[in-house]
């Protein structure tokens, strides 16, 4: 078993979505046996925390998972290693999409391996 580090992707859309579009790029920790499984995990945790629920003005607000972006095998668990979340606001809301979801089909099919050191 292997630690994965895996950088997901939601949009988040209030009220009737008049806003710049949103984005929250959040890295989570995988535990899995290899690439695959480590991918399909992410995934589906990603889908099982989507949600909605209304602001204070009563609008309502949504979570929409939109894919794993980045997904990098670790070498060894560093104590105290930065992860992060971060807010994105894009003009174009479907073309980030769609390079989340570009970059989410290349970790899955790409027969390259990648090793993140965080030293």
């Amino acid at each position: 078993m292997n630690w994965y580090l895996a950088k997901i992707v939601f949009r988040i859309i209030c009220g009737d979505g008049e806003h710049t579009p949103q984005f929250d790029e959040q890295l989570r920790l995988v535990y899995a046996s290899g690439k695959e499984e480590a991918f399909n995990k992410i995934r589906q945790r990603g889908s099982e925390e989507e949600e909605s629920f209304f602001n204070n003005r009563q609008q309502l607000v949504q979570w929409k998972f939109i894919n794993v972006s980045e997904l990098y095998k670790l070498g060894e668990m560093i104590d105290g290693a930065e992860l992060y979340s971060r807010i994105e606001e894009r003009d174009d809301a479907d073309a980030y999409t769609d390079i989340v979801n570009r970059k989410a089909s290349g970790i899955i099919y790409s027969d390259s391996h990648q090793l993140l050191q965080l030293a």
